[in-house]
């Protein structure tokens, strides 16, 4: 059984790594960056960022300040380190102290970056945000028509990129991803010179159409298929063990877990694993999650709890205290997952609960 009794959850570095290489070498036209917001989506950026910088990556994006200031001292000075979110009022100077780069999502955020750069008394780097289509964060058309009469506030600013992101590049026919690579020329078209970030983890699959200076990356590198639908052209890099803390035997007719919602149609034998919703495994996948004992299935028998979870071992007399469940790798990878409960592969990496002990395959340069 597990030290103190923990599931484990192992995060390949390697595969990671061989992920990351593997888009790169799918966007020739320019470098390939990690996305590693919400703790590089689970898996530990404070491991993942090692790694990938070790294997050459030279850009990397969070979603918020407070990310990057964790990874300021493990990402070095000449590596971008880019806060998707921006600039909000109050945070210039922790940008501006941390060497950390904004990218910028509206006009107040322009105007912000740009009084910062004037206070500095020197140009400031930035990344600009340009609204395609997704109609979240980023300049809206007009906005960018306004920047392009005015662009005084760009005066100030040394343009790293101009980006934008994909609405559904994960549905390669979907002509909305030509209309918003149009778009996002347009918009260079108009601003001052500054090269073009534009694929995200399946708009990298988009060849051409896909290509631009920069790609950003973010659940494909941790194995969430980027072309769902198709076979996953990367690999699984988690694997979440849960220990079998009891087996019981159950009679025809008796019910397993809150509100009786299972019921043995036959004799059963009954094992109770230490996981549960309190540590991300999702309780829409009460009665439809699936584990695995060396590669053979094990239907779930009732609900998902807090803390344990209950599976159907009759088939699989040899299911005994000690031993684990797996709930989630290769043979049931997240995407697997995700499709029984209901979500996405992005929903099951980012629910991984902290009371896992974490366990980090060995680190080899593969480069």
């Amino acid at each position: 059984m597990p030290k103190h009794g923990a599931a484990v959850l192992t995060i390949d570095l390697d595969a990671v790594a061989a992920n990351w290489l593997a888009l790169r070498a799918r966007h020739p036209s320019g470098p390939v960056a990690a996305v590693m917001k919400a703790d590089a989506y689970g898996l530990g950026a404070a491991r993942v960022a090692p790694r990938l910088l070790a294997e050459g990556c030279r850009h990397v994006f969070v979603a918020h300040l407070s990310e990057a200031l964790v990874l300021r001292p493990i990402v070095p000075e000449g590596v971008l380190l880019a806060v998707l979110n921006g600039v909000t009022e109050g945070s210039e100077q922790a940008f501006l102290d941390h060497g950390v780069v904004p990218v910028l999502n509206d006009p107040g955020q322009v105007a912000r970056w740009s009084a910062a750069a004037v206070r500095a008394g020197r140009r400031l780097p930035a990344l600009l945000h340009v609204d395609t289509g997704m109609n979240r964060l980023g300049l809206a058309a007009a906005e960018v028509r306004r920047l392009a009469e005015d662009p005084a506030p760009l005066a100030a600013l040394d343009l790293l990129y101009v980006m934008t992101h994909f609405v559904s590049s994960e549905v390669a026919d979907d002509p909305l991803n030509a209309t918003q690579a149009a778009r996002l020329a347009e918009a260079r078209a108009m601003l001052p010179p500054a090269p073009a970030s534009l694929a995200n983890s399946s708009g990298v699959f988009l060849g051409a159409l896909g290509a631009s200076d920069l790609a950003r990356p973010g659940a494909a590198l941790y194995g969430i298929n980027p072309r769902p639908g198709t076979p996953n052209p990367l690999t699984c890099t988690v694997s979440l063990d849960a220990p079998v803390l009891q087996v019981r035997d159950t009679a025809a007719g008796d019910t397993v877990g809150y509100n009786a919602t299972w019921r043995a149609n036959r004799p059963s034998r009954i094992a109770t694993v230490a996981a549960g919703y309190a540590d991300g495994y999702l309780r829409s996948l009460s009665g439809r999650g699936i584990a695995y004992s060396r590669g053979r299935p094990v239907p779930m028998a009732g609900r998902v709890s807090m803390d344990l979870l209950t599976f159907d071992v009759t088939d699989l007399p040899d299911i005994a205290p000690g031993m684990s469940l797996r709930l989630i790798g290769p043979e049931c990878p997240p995407d697997s997952v995700a499709e029984r409960a209901g979500t996405n592969g992005y929903e099951v990496l980012t629910s991984l609960g902290a009371r896992y002990a974490r366990v980090y395959a060995p680190v080899r340069p593969l480069g």
